[in-house]
């Protein structure tokens, strides 16, 4: 069932109640569904992995960068439960890979071995059904469309589409997330990271930056600091670059996808291969990576969200 479907089952659901005495396991089904994306979606996360640490340190920097018309929407679409902090939901689409397993395919566009770049026509499919024209690249711009009917009467749940493009943004950016088809973004390549044993995708999804916030910040809330410092000072005369999109796109995720699978051959690959140790020699060297490609995914996400909603604005006036 695709998300956009979601709003569809939560605003029949008092219709298909009259329906119960007849209808038991169906209406139950339905009920389920509503009761279990309800729950996700508002329930506050407690979690504190860095799935949940990295999506948020990309859209604590994003809304601190938000126009007001697009701060104000942000406010709205978001449930109570956020209390207007976007970070606290920005992994709520990974808590729905096991419920909707069709999600999965959403969170990455792996690359043949190599390529080191993204193409829509051979990289955007579902590894394990082989439908085409579903990968992070997709789902970014299905978001987006979605986020631009923004004050009309849409069919769709637009709370949700803003938690996912505001997740998907960073996905897209984690180069091991268009990584090797053949090694699932590095899943299979098992590696110690330091003394620990893991796989190079988790390496680059927890490790690097949980140990760069271990040595050299008091938490995560200072090490957003950091980043964002760099913004203003180290990457200012780049930021324009990164939010600008190419042809007038509202977004531009492939442009991203082929940074991150560049990224993943030059950086995330380079000396790791199986049963490697990871150590000083490739945390140093790939830390001030992974810190580039959150401020990306920060800056874009914003720019993104103020070109949807400015435009949204535009339109209504």
């Amino acid at each position: 069932m695709e998300a956009s479907c979601l709003y569809k089952y939560i605003r029949k659901a008092s219709e298909v109640g009259l329906k119960c005495r007849e209808e038991l396991m169906g209406c139950y089904r339905v009920f389920q569904v509503v009761a279990i994306v309800s729950f996700v979606l508002f329930l506050p996360n407690r979690s504190h992995a860095w799935g949940e640490d990295g999506h948020a340190i990309v859209c604590k920097i994003a809304q601190d960068r938000l126009s007001s018309g697009a701060a104000a929407a942000v406010k709205k679409l978001l449930p109570k439960s956020a209390n207007n902090d976007l970070a606290s939901k920005c992994s709520w689409a990974d808590s729905l890979r096991v419920v909707f397993p069709w999600s999965s395919a959403l969170h990455f566009a792996d690359t043949p071995d190599n390529a080191c770049n993204y193409k829509d026509t051979r990289d955007c499919v579902d590894l394990k059904t082989g439908i085409k024209g579903r990968c992070v690249v997709s789902a970014i711009t299905n978001y987006t469309n979605q986020l631009l009917e923004y004050g009309t009467k849409t069919k769709y749940n637009l709370t949700q589409s803003l938690l996912f493009i505001s997740h998907f943004m960073g996905d897209v950016h984690q180069p091991l997330h268009c990584g090797f088809a053949s090694d699932r973004g590095g899943n299979d390549i098992n590696v110690h990271w330091y003394r620990r044993k893991q796989n190079l995708h988790h390496v680059w999804d927890a490790n690097i930056i949980e140990t760069e916030i271990e040595r050299f910040y008091d938490d995560i809330d200072d090490f957003v600091d950091a980043i964002q410092n760099n913004i203003t000072k180290t990457w200012a005369d780049e930021v324009e670059e990164w939010e600008n999109c190419r042809n007038d796109d509202v977004s531009c995720p492939a442009i991203y996808a082929s940074e991150s699978a560049e990224d993943a051959c030059v950086w995330a690959y380079e000396g790791a291969s199986e049963g490697s140790v990871l150590d000083d020699e490739y945390f140093f060297s790939r830390f001030p990576i992974v810190n580039l490609r959150l401020a990306q995914g920060g800056v874009r996400l914003a720019a993104t969200l103020n070109r949807i909603f400015d435009t949204v604005s535009a339109m209504s006036m």
